[in-house]
């Protein structure tokens, strides 16, 4: 894996992205005191490192009459080559689930779902989820209130020196 150099400016410059992804170039240089050509090679070369990964609106979930928040636990009955493999197929194709995660623990999957009310919910987990191949068990909470969240990756770390071998290097 080829090491990727990260400097003041880099960080400056998606933690900017990550607050506005919709902010322009001359914008961003004036956040981080570079030219609109520099930014745009900046994030140019960040892109061809994946470093960022794409651009997307966030929508707010109850605007769009999605009430529901709920994160399920998923059990597989065992594990073979094939079960974990269709049970992701098929959780990918399913739009309510948000995220889905392979986890260490007692669950073996943990999924972010959301729908428009607990009868649609409840459809979903009835009619889908429990009914496909391998699923064992599955336990959900549903969410009271949001106390945080956000897609803001946290950057500190990166200026901070550390003893393991890593993948970004800070040149700041």
């Amino acid at each position: 894996m080829t090491e990727l150099s990260i400097d003041r400016y880099d960080l400056q410059l998606l933690s900017a992205l990550q607050h506005d992804g919709h902010a322009t170039n001359a914008g961003l240089g004036e956040k981080a005191n570079l030219s609109a050509s520099q930014i745009s090679r900046r994030i140019q070369r960040l892109e061809e490192a994946r470093v960022i990964t794409g651009y997307a609106a966030l929508l707010d979930p109850l605007a769009l009459g999605l009430g529901v928040t709920a994160y399920a636990q998923v059990i597989l009955e065992r594990h073979d080559k094939t079960r974990p493999a269709e049970f992701e197929r098929q959780v990918s194709a399913m739009p309510e689930v948000l995220e889905c995660f392979a986890v260490t623990g007692e669950a073996d999957y943990v999924l972010r779902i959301v729908a428009p009310d607990l009868a649609a919910f409840s459809d979903l987990m009835m009619k889908r989820l429990l009914t496909l191949p391998g699923v064992a068990q599955v336990k959900t909470n549903i969410a009271l209130s949001k106390v945080k969240e956000t897609h803001e990756l946290p950057l500190d770390h990166v200026a901070q020196p550390r003893q393991q071998k890593r993948r970004v290097k800070y040149t700041g």
